[in-house]
């Protein structure tokens, strides 16, 4: 379940930005790349609190970040694509376990990467609109290399929320759809989940070395 190195970087937008946008407002919607703003700056804060630098504090460090990612990214919707067909398949009681495995998956997939925030820039370029449907399109600035990054968002309520990143490329949730699909063409979905629970467990385990609970402050 390996994805990307620079989709690790930037899944929680924890990062700085430069401001540059071509704005492409749908009427009375409000502004995907506006809504955007806060949720950046609140990403790093977290990061850069001198309060919650080191092992000590890398807990409360996580458990942080992971709420505000809450706030913009909707982990139902992207466990709902990724799962394709089989979703349709399985009990509310199921959809509600997968979302909690494959939240817990990403968060331990991407994590510890964006914990390693060393000033990088996003410039946001443009955005589409099409209805409740918006792209926002990024570069990442990452030292000499410069990567594309699009957030795919759709709109609930007054609310822009994440449901793909698109890498240089490659979607997030067709790559891991693509896995789950292999997955379960040679499995049934009761031994996919074993699967999945036991690799949630392993990553839990190495999680607890590098980042105890118990030194959180």
């Amino acid at each position: 379940m390996n994805i990307n190195r620079s989709i690790c970087m930037v899944l929680f937008v924890g990062f700085t930005f430069v401001l540059s946008m071509d704005t492409a407002r749908a009427d009375r919607a409000p502004d995907p790349t506006d809504q955007m703003r806060p949720f950046v700056h609140k990403i790093v804060a977290i990061l850069t609190d001198e309060s919650l630098q080191g092992k000590a504090h890398c807990y409360i460090r996580r458990h942080k970040v992971m709420a505000a990612a809450h706030e913009r990214f909707d982990f139902n919707e992207m466990s709902k694509r990724v799962l394709g067909k089989q979703w349709r398949k399985i009990s509310v009681a199921e959809k509600q376990h997968f979302v909690d495995l494959f939240t817990k998956l990403l968060e331990h997939a991407y994590i510890g990467k964006i914990e390693d925030y060393s000033k990088q820039t996003v410039e946001f370029k443009t955005q589409r609109v099409r209805g409740k449907r918006a792209e926002v399109r990024t570069v990442l600035h990452d030292r000499n290399v410069t990567i594309p990054v699009s957030y795919i968002m759709f709109l609930e309520h007054d609310k822009w929320m994440v449901y793909d990143i698109i890498v240089e490329g490659v979607s997030l949730i067709r790559n891991y759809m693509e896995q789950f699909r292999d997955i379960l063409h040679k499995q049934s979905y009761p031994d996919f989940v074993q699967k999945l629970e036991d690799k949630v467990k392993k990553l839990d385990q190495a999680s607890g070395k590098t980042c105890p609970v118990d030194l959180a402050g």
